[in-house]
C-alpha cells in the first residue's frame, strides 16, 4: 500500500513539474460549474492584484474528480472554465490576453491507493490559471513578426495551437495567421521555416499519428497546413519551407502548448 502511494504521488508530481505553476486554483463544489461568494472572491482578488502588462497570456484549465463519465465530465470541465472566463471578462479583466481555455474532464486516480480520498476528489474539482510572464520565452524567441527580428530567432505564438491528434487550424489560429499574412506583406523580404510539434507521444515514436490521414506525420501535417494557409494568403511558397519536429522539443509549459507550430528566420 505505502508502495503503491508512493508511486501514485510521483505520477502526481510528474506531470505538474512538467505545467507551468498555476497563478490562482478556484475549487469548485462536487457536481457543479456555478460560483460560491467565496470564490467569486479568489476571481476578484487575483484580477487586482495581477499586474496584466507583465503577462503575455493567461491560460485556464478546468478538472473533475474522478466519478461520472468522460463525455459528462468533459463537458463539466468545459463549463467551469466558461464561468471563471466569464467572471473574468465581467470584472474588466482584458479577453484578449485570455489564449487558452481548456476543459480536461476528470482527473482519474485509484482509490485504494489514497489514504484521504474525500480530500484528493476535491482538489481536482478545480480550475487553474497559468499566466506567461511577458520576455519569458527566452533570447531569440518572439512573441511577434513585428519585432526587429534576425537569422535564426524564432517567433512563438500561443493562438497557432491544434486539438488534440489534429493537423486541422482552429478558428483563433486561422484569425492569428491572417495577421501575420499581413505582417508578411511589408515585410517582402522576410523568409522562414514552419516547424510543427507534437505532445503526448512516447518516446519510442518519432511523431504522431493524424486522427484522419491515419499517418505517423502529425507534426509535418501540421506545419504543411501552416504553409498552405499562408499561400492562400498570397505568401509566396519561395519564402517558406515547413517540417514536422516530432515530440522533440517540448516547452516544459503543459501539453497544449506543446501542439504547436513555430516560425525559424532564415532570412531578413
Amino acid at each position: 500500500m505505502k508502495f503503491c502511494k508512493t508511486l501514485f504521488l510521483f505520477f502526481i508530481f510528474i506531470h505538474l513539474s512538467a505545467q507551468k505553476k498555476p497563478v490562482e486554483t478556484v475549487y469548485f463544489d462536487f457536481d457543479k460549474f456555478d460560483l460560491t461568494e467565496k470564490q467569486t472572491d479568489v476571481i476578484t482578488k487575483f484580477i487586482k492584484t495581477i499586474d496584466t502588462s507583465k503577462i503575455e497570456s493567461v491560460q485556464i484549465y478546468g478538472y473533475c474528480d474522478d466519478r461520472g463519465n468522460d463525455e459528462y465530465n468533459f463537458r463539466l470541465s468545459n463549463n467551469r472554465v466558461n464561468t471563471i472566463q466569464k467572471l473574468l471578462i465581467e470584472n474588466g479583466f482584458n479577453q484578449s490576453k485570455i489564449i487558452i481555455l481548456e476543459g480536461k474532464g476528470r482527473v482519474i486516480i485509484k482509490p485504494d491507493t489514497v489514504e484521504n480520498l474525500h480530500e484528493t476528489r476535491s482538489q481536482n474539482r478545480r480550475v487553474d490559471l497559468i499566466a506567461v510572464k511577458k520576455n519569458s520565452f527566452g533570447k531569440g524567441i518572439h512573441t511577434s513578426f513585428k519585432n526587429r527580428l534576425k537569422v535564426g530567432d524564432k517567433i512563438y505564438l500561443d493562438n497557432i495551437l491544434f486539438d488534440l491528434g489534429s493537423s486541422k487550424l482552429t478558428n483563433n489560429s486561422k484569425k492569428e495567421l491572417d495577421k501575420i499574412a499581413k505582417i508578411l506583406e511589408q515585410k517582402k523580404t522576410l523568409e522562414f521555416e514552419i516547424r510543427g510539434h507534437v505532445c503526448c507521444t512516447p518516446e519510442i515514436y518519432s511523431d504522431g499519428i493524424d486522427k484522419v490521414t491515419k499517418e505517423r506525420r502529425l507534426s509535418w501535417n501540421r506545419a504543411k497546413t501552416v504553409f498552405i494557409y499562408l499561400m492562400d494568403r498570397k505568401i509566396s511558397k519561395s519564402r517558406m519551407t515547413y517540417q514536422g519536429c516530432g515530440n522533440k522539443y517540448p516547452l516544459g509549459k503543459g501539453d497544449n502548448l506543446d501542439r504547436r507550430v513555430e516560425f525559424v528566420i532564415t532570412k531578413v
